[in-house]
């Protein structure tokens, strides 16, 4: 069990992300390092993911975060649309995160390229990049790739993850009343 960090913002926005609501750096709420990490213990998660939006957009933030995350014995995973190579030659604040990190999973979303056998990545040019031997036996091929489904106060649904339109259409079908019948746009 993780705790996901959404970070807000995103200078690279892929065509066709899952999360263009967090391009804009307008939104979110500013929450502490100490509040997040004590929040994250005593839920009994066994560490962090950052996703976004873009982690590296507020690396130095990240960092902080990462550190204090791993001090209290979290784990790190921390998704990105740059590449490592790229991150690795940047400013001392990417590479802070980089160090404060056991796995990076990298590359831009592209539309084109849709990833249909490995879990957690939409295309399939991101890669998993072992920064640390805390996630080396996680094989994203092994795993069945799924979509999360949330349910607003409101009602309201929200469907993430990396379905094509039949699959989509067959669990609108699936979950919808009879009154009711919710359809989704070609990815």
């Amino acid at each position: 069990m993780r705790s996901a960090v959404w970070f807000q913002g995103c200078s690279i926005e892929c065509i066709g992300c899952i999360n263009p609501q967090l391009f804009s750096k307008r939104g979110g709420s500013l929450v502490s390092v100490d509040t997040l990490v004590s929040d994250a213990v005593a839920a009994g998660v066994e560490g962090l993911t950052f996703i976004g939006g873009e982690p590296f957009d507020q690396a130095h933030a990240g960092a902080a975060l990462a550190k204090a995350a791993q001090a209290r014995g979290l784990g790190v995973v921390v998704f990105t649309g740059y590449e490592f190579e790229s991150l690795k030659n940047r400013d001392p604040d990417a590479r802070a995160l980089l160090a404060a990190s056991d796995l990076l999973v990298d590359g831009p979303y592209l539309a084109q390229s849709p990833e249909t056998a490995r879990a957690l990545v939409g295309s399939s040019n991101q890669r998993f990049i072992h920064l640390t031997e805390r996630y080396a036996a996680y094989k994203p091929e092994m795993v069945t790739n799924r979509i999360d489904v949330r349910v607003s106060a409101d009602g309201s649904i929200d469907v993430a993850g990396f379905l094509g339109t039949e699959a989509l259409q067959a669990l609108a079908i699936s979950t919808s009343s009879r009154r009711t019948k919710r359809t989704f746009p070609a990815p």
